[in-house]
């Protein structure tokens, strides 16, 4: 195909916020070299929000201030409010991402507040963010599915994301928080997205779920989708989603991506030896 994908690297922030090992900061530091090393522009480097509702990213300001970055790589963090967003700016952060979800029950769920109050609270922190010359990526969680609500109406994920590219957010990454997505839905809410809003401002964020985040990728890929979220190892899942299973690992994405000839520039054997060192330096049983 000699086509072009996106990677976006989600295991040092979503894939260890949800196990039960804290890391120390010395190997969250060399984890996400290890993965820039093997060639991944985009790493998500641990989330700003408070220590009590997230311990395993009670450190990250230490995590951003510590790692030794890259020319031409991009470090996100998480950011839940202005407040966090202030801790990533003090941390050098230039790249930060929002989040908000699609379904009022997982909203309350996860953030403590209604979807209206949500946007409420992101545009603040998008204004302070786009003033300091920072980028801003949004999450949209559970578009394929809710835990607790079942079936969501993807014209209200399409109108979350009109709001959230309105505000100045630079890209949507579609969120299939608990792995519900089929192949044939993902399919086709990866069309509307791509035909309302274009390929650049368009990601997926797949868990696996009986084993089909890769099919769902390759689903989302016909339709024109070429930027993925995927975690090392498969490491990770959703504390606020029961039954949530790991993310799509990047092995597995990587391994999709090489079937078809996609050039990705993140180098398959990279990969593997950071999931070979997460298994052996920090006793993960990966998901890859």
């Amino acid at each position: 195909m000699n086509d072009v994908a996106q990677i976006f690297e989600v295991g040092p922030r979503d894939g260890l916020q949800n196990e039960s090992i804290i890391l120390p900061i010395s190997q969250k530091v060399e984890l996400i070299e290890r993965l820039v090393a093997a060639g991944s522009t985009n790493v998500e480097i641990g989330s700003f929000v408070h220590p009590k509702w997230v311990p395993q990213m009670a450190d990250t300001e230490a995590v951003a201030r510590t790692i030794k970055r890259v020319d031409g790589v991009k470090y996100w963090g998480l950011v839940p409010n202005v407040k966090g967003l202030e801790r990533a700016i003090d941390s050098g952060m230039r790249h930060v991402a929002v989040f908000m979800s699609s379904s009022e029950t997982h909203n309350q769920k996860n953030v403590n507040c209604t979807i209206e109050q949500s946007f409420e609270n992101i545009r603040a922190t998008m204004n302070i963010a786009l003033k300091e010359g920072l980028q801003v990526r949004a999450y949209i969680s559970a578009v394929f599915g809710c835990p607790f609500e079942g079936e969501v109406d993807f014209d209200r994920v399409l109108s979350i994301g009109d709001t959230l590219l309105d505000m100045g957010a630079c890209q949507i990454s579609l969120g299939d928080t608990t792995g519900m997505g089929q192949p044939l839905q993902v399919r086709d809410g990866s069309r509307r997205a791509v035909t309302r809003w274009g390929t650049d401002q368009v990601a997926l964020h797949l868990h696996d779920t009986r084993g089909l985040g890769q099919t769902n990728a390759f689903a989302g890929f016909l339709e024109g989708i070429r930027n993925f979220d995927s975690s090392v190892g498969g490491l990770g899942g959703c504390p606020y989603a029961p039954g949530a299973p790991g993310n799509l690992s990047t092995e597995n994405l990587l391994g999709l991506m090489d079937s078809m000839d996609v050039q990705t520039g993140v180098k398959m054997q990279g990969i593997r030896e950071t999931s070979a060192w997460l298994e052996a330096a920090v006793g993960f049983t990966l998901k890859h």
